[in-house]
C-alpha cells in the first residue's frame, strides 16, 4: 500500500510539472483556467526561489520509506528523477528559462486573445 502512495504522488508530481510547464496554453481554450495556472506557476517559482519543499515530495518519500525502499535523495523530486536523467544537471539553469519562456508565452497569448476576443464583441 505504501508503494502505492510513493507512486501516485510521483505521479501526480509529474502531472503538476507538466501543467506548471504547459497549463497556461489551456486557458486558450478554458479562460477560467489561468487562475488555477498563475497559482501553480506561482507556487513552481517560490519553491524554486525559496527551496520550500513540495508536499508531494514529501509523500513520496514517506511512502518509499514506509515501503522499504530508499528515500529520494536530500535534493527533492527534480533531482532524482528529472536533472541528470532527462537533461544534463549543468543545463538547469537554461530549461528554467524555456520552461518560463512556455508560461509567460501562454500567458501573453491568453491575453492576446483575450483583448481581441473582446475587441470583435465590441
Amino acid at each position: 500500500m505504501y508503494r502505492l502512495i510513493a507512486d501516485a504522488a510521483m505521479v501526480v508530481h509529474f502531472l503538476f510539472l507538466a501543467y506548471v510547464t504547459l497549463g497556461g496554453f489551456l486557458a486558450l481554450r478554458w479562460p477560467r483556467a489561468i487562475w488555477a495556472h498563475l497559482a501553480v506557476a506561482g507556487w513552481g517559482v517560490m519553491s524554486i526561489v525559496t527551496g520550500v519543499e513540495c508536499p508531494l515530495t514529501l509523500v513520496e518519500d514517506w511512502g518509499r520509506r514506509q515501503a522499504g525502499l530508499a528515500g529520494l535523495t536530500p535534493s527533492g523530486f527534480v533531482d532524482h528523477y528529472i536533472e541528470g536523467v532527462i537533461y544534463p544537471e549543468e543545463h538547469t539553469n537554461l530549461v528554467r528559462l524555456g520552461v518560463a519562456s512556455l508560461v509567460v508565452g501562454s500567458w501573453f497569448g491568453y491575453l492576446w486573445r483575450r483583448r481581441h476576443r473582446d475587441f470583435s464583441r465590441a
